[in-house]
């Protein structure tokens, strides 16, 4: 019997493990030819999500679990997972059931057809505000024209991964990740499903503006570093007043003259290169940004505890690891 990883990140989701986990046993319950991990990655959460998914083990054995010593990302979240699942295909899931987990035996369907990537795109999105969803479309049009590698629109993490799918993104380690750009970046055969996404059944979003701002500029430039950013963002505020007071000294001088020669095109010049100058800046900080990044070499993660096994350092959750592996 095949083996199914259906991975889980989960940061502060006590309000909706419980409705999760036995919306997914009424699903894999019906799918008897396969074996079922359900791999949960608590990642640095300060609420009952890590006791919730121990209680959840001790009355079920394919509860697995990972559990981070403190909140790296989801990005992060996800390939400690994808490191520790151990079967022949993983269904990576939100845990807000935003993405039904109904859709999983249809997703197997098309994986036993010889697909290995096949990824839910949402063709509505319930509620999410009009802003919300202009801005994530304007986003991936961009982000499709500035890149080679075709990012899939309104697509998420919701998928099936082939285990080749699986052992190519696990080599990719960088430390900043845009993981729905490594789905493209890796190929293979992919197959794409549509789905209604349902609204949040409990808790709250952990997906602000400002957090969905950076993961748009991380899919552009692959990686973010929040202090050289502001050099950014200060230019292009500057050069929007700059634009601002241009346009403003211009009228005035056409309007009503200027008493001092050579001023209004002095300052329109001064302020507009300016305003281009930090933005430029900007941009090569958020580049060098990466390579500092890059070069410090750190582990991406480290893991607390592994299916009630305290991992000390990352020697021994490697351990773990490879054991689980073996058996």
């Amino acid at each position: 019997m095949k083996k199914i990883t259906i991975l889980i990140p989960a940061y502060n989701e006590q309000d909706v493990l419980y409705q999760l986990y036995n919306r997914l046993s009424t699903v894999i319950n019906q799918l008897p030819r396969y074996r079922f991990e359900l791999l949960f990655v608590n990642d640095g959460s300060k609420d009952e999500t890590l006791n919730i998914i121990k209680s959840l083990r001790k009355q079920d054995n394919r509860v697995s679990y990972v559990d981070l010593s403190r909140n790296f990302g989801k990005e992060i979240a996800m390939i400690a997972g994808l490191d520790y699942a151990l079967g022949d295909a993983v269904i990576i899931l939100d845990a807000d059931l935003q993405d039904p987990p109904e859709l999983i035996p249809e997703m197997i369907s098309y994986w036993e057809d010889g697909y290995d990537d096949i990824y839910a795109k949402r063709k509505s999105r319930a509620g999410e505000s009009w802003l919300k969803k202009w801005t994530s479309r304007a986003f991936y049009r961009v982000l499709q024209k500035i890149t080679r590698v075709p990012i899939q629109e309104d697509t998420g993490d919701f998928r099936l991964l082939d285990s080749r799918c699986v052992e190519a993104l696990k080599q990719l380690r960088e430390t900043q990740r845009y993981t729905k750009g490594m789905f493209s970046w890796i190929g293979y055969n992919k197959k794409e499903i549509l789905f209604d996404r349902d609204p949040r059944a409990a808790g709250e979003t952990k997906w602000n503006y400002i957090k969905l701002v950076d993961l748009a500029i991380e899919g552009i430039t692959s990686f973010t570093t929040n202090p050289l950013r502001l050099s950014s963002i200060f230019g292009f505020t500057v050069s929007i007043f700059a634009f601002m007071y241009m346009i403003w000294v211009i009228l005035k001088t056409i309007i009503m003259g200027e008493p001092v020669a050579g001023y209004p095109s002095l300052m329109t010049i001064i302020l507009f290169l300016g305003g281009i100058q930090l933005i430029s800046l900007g941009i090569i900080g958020e580049y060098l940004g990466r390579v500092f990044n890059e070069t410090k070499g750190r582990p991406l993660y480290f893991v607390d505890e592994y299916n009630d096994e305290k991992a000390l350092n990352k020697k021994q959750a490697t351990e773990y690891y490879y054991s689980a592996n073996r058996n």
